[in-house]
Order: C-alpha cells, then structure tokens, then sequence
C-alpha cells in the first residue's frame, strides 16, 4: 500500500504499519486505546468512560485483539470479567516503526526527474523527426 515510497527504511514493514494505524484511524478504537494507555480496563469502565455500548466497545476490542495490540486475560478473583490491556511487545514494535517512518533525518535533498526526462524525450523525438 504504502510500498511506493522511493528508499523505506529496510526496518519499516509498510504493509504491516497500514494494519495498525488504520485501526487506531477509527475515533472510536483510538479513544478506547488512548484509556488502555493509562492502564487496563474491563469493557464495562470503558464504555462508562466513553459512553458507549458494550457492545461496540466488545467489537472494537476484538480488532484491536485480532491484529495483537491488546491482550485480554481473565480477572483473577472472577473470570467472568475479561481485563483489557495494550501489548507492550506489540506498542514498542509499532512505537519504532512510527519513529523510524517520521523521523526527519530520512529526507534526503533530491531534485525530482520527471522534467529532464520530458526534455530529454522531447529533445529526441525532435531529433527524429528532422531526419
């Protein structure tokens, strides 16, 4: 998707960053993860939080668990609640990638091609046509 930029750092997967940041993009999923950076949370205290269904909270997590950035593990006393909290493992890979793709220092001075190439085919298409 994103595999168009000219020199990616080779430390940067793009195709696996689009997955991350496109569910932190939902406003949403970026609230219920902006409360599990303060620390964990059951669905209940998040959707008090946030006014919103348990439902969608439930829907929300559940993107967040599939592509790994969130961990649920059953309450300790009573497993019928289920604590939600962000992956370290997972937030410090993406935390990397983030700084690796924004960091400043990849932009390099460049001149862009695209018109010396036109004037170099045009020079020779003139060229051509005079013979």
């Amino acid at each position: 998707m994103l595999n168009y930029l000219s020199n990616p750092s080779p430390s940067i997967d793009l195709d696996h960053l689009v997955i991350y940041l496109k569910a932190l993009a939902d406003p949403n999923r970026l609230r219920i993860f902006n409360l599990l950076m303060e620390g964990s949370h059951c669905n209940c205290e998040l959707g008090e939080s946030l006014g919103l269904p348990p439902n969608l909270i439930s829907h929300h997590l559940a993107l967040f668990r599939q592509i790994g950035l969130v961990i649920a593990e059953r309450h300790p006393t009573d497993a019928r609640w289920i604590i939600y909290s962000v992956n370290r493992e997972v937030l410090s890979e993406l935390n990397a990638a983030l700084q690796t793709l924004l960091d400043p220092g990849r932009i390099q001075p460049r001149q862009p091609q695209c018109r010396q190439r036109d004037e170099s085919q045009a020079s020779t298409r003139h060229s051509a046509s005079r013979r």
